[in-house]
């Protein structure tokens, strides 16, 4: 298992829609996101910002990720949800979301 978090900017007038989508997610979403291999999802958010965790339990997450990112209901969603992000200037090239780096964990 690998753990991953990330980090994005919501747009201030936009915070609400988020939450409001993600209070009531799609099922079809939520199924790709476990049929790839992605458990113990969150997502927080403080300041302006979002923090995404969840842990990978698969063997190949280069094509899980490319499994869900092919998925129509999921391509959807992000068109939705997209909008409502501003990704950080920091973040690496190719990444929407900027990935973390994990300094500390405690079983």
């Amino acid at each position: 298992m690998k753990r991953y978090g990330s980090v994005i900017a919501v747009k201030p007038d936009k915070l609400e829609d988020y939450i409001y989508h993600h209070a009531h997610p799609w099922e079809k979403v939520n199924a790709m996101i476990k049929e790839c291999n992605i458990q113990n999802y969150s997502i927080y958010y403080k300041d302006g910002l979002l923090f995404s965790y969840f842990e990978y339990v698969g063997e190949d997450y280069g094509a899980d990720m490319e499994k869900m990112a092919a998925d129509e209901t999921t391509q959807r969603w992000w068109d939705l949800v997209k909008p409502f992000q501003t990704p950080l200037d920091t973040r690496k090239e190719g990444e929407w979301w900027a990935a973390m780096e994990e300094v500390y964990h405690l079983d």
